[in-house]
């Protein structure tokens, strides 16, 4: 006589089995959104790194603009008012004259788009990223209590973020009016710039 599987054992079977899969299920969609929001936080995080490097490169352009234009009026810190915040990308288009544009940050800030060389900028007619860079540059009393020669850069970048393992959404926002960056989607990066030029720093 062969004996067989009762129904009580069967339907105990594709329970264990069933609690298994959906486990195994549950630890991959994780995995899948810890691996998406990693791949964020890089991209951000080199968001905040050119957006600092933008500011840099324009100081030194005009220490260069200086140099060669000795009368000319330009200061070390032209294009540089943005203590309410600015938008700014490297131009790298067709015809590209070296200038790095920045432009006011108004109404919460715009997405940056990447263009078809693989940079990220605004003003091409590509869908918006995830990303927001916003640039707050504030002038920085030296040991003489002056304000000419030294400047604190604050990158914010923040992003969508549409999928987390608590299932709740944080949208690319405007930190600067709540003083805060939330951790969950916005990477912050500061430094001092100082200015070297000789002939703009008072005694």
């Amino acid at each position: 006589m062969k004996n067989g599987f009762t129904i009580i054992e069967i339907t105990i079977s594709i329970f264990v089995l069933s609690i298994a899969i959906i486990g195994i299920f549950n630890v991959l969609s994780i995995m899948v959104i810890l691996t998406s929001d990693a791949a964020d936080r890089l991209v951000a995080t080199y968001l905040a790194q050119e957006g600092m490097e933008i500011v840099r490169n324009i100081r030194d352009t005009n220490w260069l603009t200086m140099d060669a234009y000795p009368d000319s009026g330009y200061a070390w810190d032209d294009g540089l008012d943005c203590e309410q915040g600015c938008e700014a990308y490297y131009k790298t288009g067709t015809g590209d004259t070296g200038e790095f544009p920045m432009y006011p940050w108004t109404n919460g800030g715009r997405k940056l788009k990447i263009n078809t060389s693989g940079f990220y900028e605004y003003d091409v007619a590509e869908p918006d990223t995830k990303f927001k860079r916003k640039i707050i540059i504030t002038q920085v009393e030296d040991v003489d209590h002056l304000l000419n020669h030294i400047i604190k850069v604050t990158v914010q970048v923040s992003w969508d973020k549409r999928a987390t393992v608590l299932s709740v959404s944080y949208p690319a926002g405007d930190y600067q009016t709540t003083g805060n960056c939330d951790p969950h989607n916005c990477i912050v990066s500061e430094a001092t710039l100082y200015n070297w030029y000789p002939a703009s720093v008072a005694p």
